[in-house]
């Protein structure tokens, strides 16, 4: 940058199984079957009567009759009554009993088969869901699904916008005034910049002056496109030129000399001509120069404390470098959506 200017800078660059218990019940023998005399029940024989045989209910002397059977008359006979009622009323209990077992029995199968249900159930949502551990085994160690696959072939990596911008075979996209610098105004860091007049034109050496186009010819220079800003009484025309390739691109930044000539109109009065002084930049990237021309509109000199000077041509430099980066990530990211890329 002459006159002491910054320069724009840089590149933005996872069953138990139940038995069933057997329930058994044994059954005595409805009536007591009254036993045989004289064999041996131990019952004691009794005296005998007028005819050699014991008379009923007449104890040996110094002995007592037992009572046999549970309700017997005290003459020996069974009270047969009695013992009908007992046995009626054994029979009753066992059947209660008969009856609580089934209950019971009952009760143990529905509780068996709930068990399978529920085991049922849960074995079913283990399933759904990849299978659980069983309690005290070992995890499996390996899975229903078969592990993912990657290929072994590294992606490419993303193009680089850079790439798009140094290359002309690559940086093949329309080149013009409007794509280039869009819109009516711009706005960097808060600050609105009203657009004026553009240009664009092959014959690099027509928009300078001071002897820049001889350096943009003899590198190659094959376009040169404009745009004027104004704001606050300060204007600035920015220039781009195109070359073949970022190596030429280089070399005109290094050599340059000039400037870019100012381009009045569309609202904007003539500037920085005649024996006043303006503030003017260089930089580059990719195959792309870019130069700013920065004065005041009503022709006084620009000094070094002229801040808003410098401002202006620094965002009017900055903006030029987002637009032609812009340009090559916009070719660069159709190329990675395109097939085969």
């Amino acid at each position: 940058m002459s006159f002491g200017g910054p320069q724009p800078g840089g590149e933005q660059p996872g069953q138990q199984q139940h038995g069933q218990q057997g329930y058994g019940y044994g059954y005595p023998p409805a009536q007591p079957q009254q036993p045989a005399q004289g064999y041996g029940y131990g019952y004691p024989q009794q005296p005998a009567g007028p005819y050699g045989q014991p008379q009923p209910g007449q104890a040996l002397p110094g002995q007592v009759q037992p009572n046999p059977f549970p309700g017997a008359q005290d003459t020996g006979t069974p009270d047969w009554g009695a013992l009908a009622e007992a046995s009626a009323a054994r029979t009753k209990r066992k059947r209660l009993l008969l009856i609580a077992g089934g209950t019971v029995a009952a009760l143990a199968v529905g509780a068996v088969v709930a068990t399978a249900i529920v085991s049922t159930n849960k074995t079913n949502e283990e399933a759904k869901n990849g299978g659980g551990t069983p309690t005290g085994s070992a995890a499996p160690t390996e899975t229903a699904s078969p592990a993912p696959t990657f290929s072994s072939v590294a992606p490419p990596p993303p193009p680089n916008p850079k790439d798009y911008i140094s290359d002309p075979k690559k940086d093949t996209a329309p080149l013009t005034p409007e794509g280039l610098f869009p819109g009516k105004k711009l706005t960097m860091n808060g600050r609105p910049y009203a657009k004026g007049a553009t240009a664009a034109t092959t014959n690099c050496a027509a928009p300078t002056e001071n002897g820049l186009g001889a350096v943009l010819k003899a590198q190659g220079c094959q376009r040169v496109l404009r745009a004027t800003y104004v704001r606050d009484g300060v204007a600035v025309t920015v220039g781009v030129a195109v070359f073949p390739s970022e190596q030429a691109a280089l070399k005109a930044k290094d050599q340059a000399r000039g400037n870019i000539a100012p381009l009045a109109g569309a609202g904007v009065n003539d500037f920085c001509h005649g024996k006043t002084v303006c503030l003017r930049s260089t930089n580059s990237i990719g195959r792309y120069v870019y130069v700013t021309y920065t004065g005041f509109t009503n022709g006084r000199k620009v000094t070094k404390a002229d801040q808003a000077v410098f401002t202006t041509s620094n965002d009017l430099g900055t903006f030029a470098f987002n637009q032609i980066y812009a340009r090559g990530r916009a070719q660069a990211s159709a190329a990675a959506g395109a097939p085969g890329q």
